[in-house]
């Protein structure tokens, strides 16, 4: 299975004029998949491009790329980085993805997905799944703005119904998306209950261009499945990759370094949000990703609780050690009860 799975996630996939060597992706994530968890994940490999944290399109403009708490990047992941950015507007959506060509990434994604309240009220997001004309085009705004790849990654809509996804899908596509991200569930829900796959099926079936299936991957049987029942092109992981960051390595057999994985993995983040953020932002983001790491492990809401409430960064290194010297029983499959 895994060499099969291997095969497939390692073959190359155009996207628009460019290819990328894997099909397997991390999925943009607020608060996770910033520029420390990035550079991490790089240490591992096995993926074929890296998706920035969500951004502001109006703000991006007056962001100070070396200051910023989420437009930023380090200059060797430039090739396989894409930045995916918010808003309801074509013009200003067209002027922060002309910004992000400008800096030399890889591509452009458009959040059509997040739920959040704070974004939806704003008509950003998945609420722009009610207006499709206006999703459409801003798509069509972003298309005519650069020539780097554009990703749409969106839900199935506000009514679970999958003709719905399959419309907005033909009308991303023909706006002039190169791929879409598609995570099959409603924008209400927050992951209350399954993602329905049979509806990325529907959707690769409606469209020429890549697809990437999204939702409740977890490991290499759940991949393969989604490659083999769906037609995808290719996989967005999220929470998965936040608990396990060696995992796409895993997943496209490339070697993995023989230490122990996971103190390394909480080790080493630890110093990268020293070296990119500053002490209050650095504490919070990794109070975030202690969230999904803590999972691998039987009782580990105690070790949770003791990072989440912990001052600063050294507090965490020293009850992290302690944890570690214990040689702590891990889990076959992470406590979904972390993931919700």
């Amino acid at each position: 299975m895994t060499t099969e799975l291997a095969t497939r996630l390692n073959q190359p996939l155009a996207i628009g004029q460019t290819v990328i060597d894997r099909r397997l992706v991390l999925a943009p994530m607020t608060f996770l998949g910033h520029v420390a968890f990035r550079e991490l994940m790089a240490g591992f490999g096995g993926y074929g491009l890296l998706f920035g944290e969500m951004c502001s399109a109006r703000r991006i403009p007056n962001e100070i790329h070396a200051g910023s708490a989420y437009f930023r990047w380090r200059s060797a992941e430039r090739q396989h980085l894409v930045m995916q950015i918010v808003g309801n507007e074509p013009s200003i959506m067209a002027t922060a993805a002309r910004i992000i060509e400008d800096n030399g990434l890889f591509g452009v994604d458009l959040n059509f997905g997040c739920s959040v309240a704070t974004i939806c009220k704003h008509q950003g997001g998945a609420a722009l799944l009610k207006t499709p004309d206006q999703a459409a085009r801003i798509v069509e705004a972003v298309r005519g703005a650069v020539s780097i790849p554009l990703f749409v990654k969106f839900r199935t809509g506000w009514t679970d119904d999958p003709t719905i996804a399959v419309d907005l899908a033909k009308r991303f596509a023909s706006a002039g998306a190169d791929a879409l991200t598609f995570h099959p569930r409603v924008a209400p829900d927050r992951r209350s209950r399954p993602p329905r796959w049979d509806y990325i099926r529907q959707v690769k079936a409606a469209v020429d261009i890549p697809v990437f299936g999204n939702g409740d991957v977890f490991d290499e049987t759940d991949c393969l499945r989604m490659l083999q029942t769906t037609g995808c092109d290719g996989v967005a992981i999220g929470r998965m990759a936040i608990a396990q960051p060696w995992l796409m390595a895993r997943m496209t057999g490339t070697p993995l370094p023989e230490q122990d994985l996971y103190r390394h993995t909480a080790m080493t983040l630890l110093a990268l949000m020293e070296r990119h953020f500053d002490p209050k932002r650095a504490l919070r983001r990794y109070q975030k990703f202690a969230l999904y790491f803590c999972a691998n492990f039987k009782f580990a809401h105690s070790i949770y609780n003791r990072i989440r409430n912990a001052p600063d960064l050294e507090t965490i290194r020293v009850e992290l050690n302690t944890f570690f010297d214990r040689n702590p029983e891990k889990v076959r499959r992470p406590n979904m009860n972390f993931f919700l």
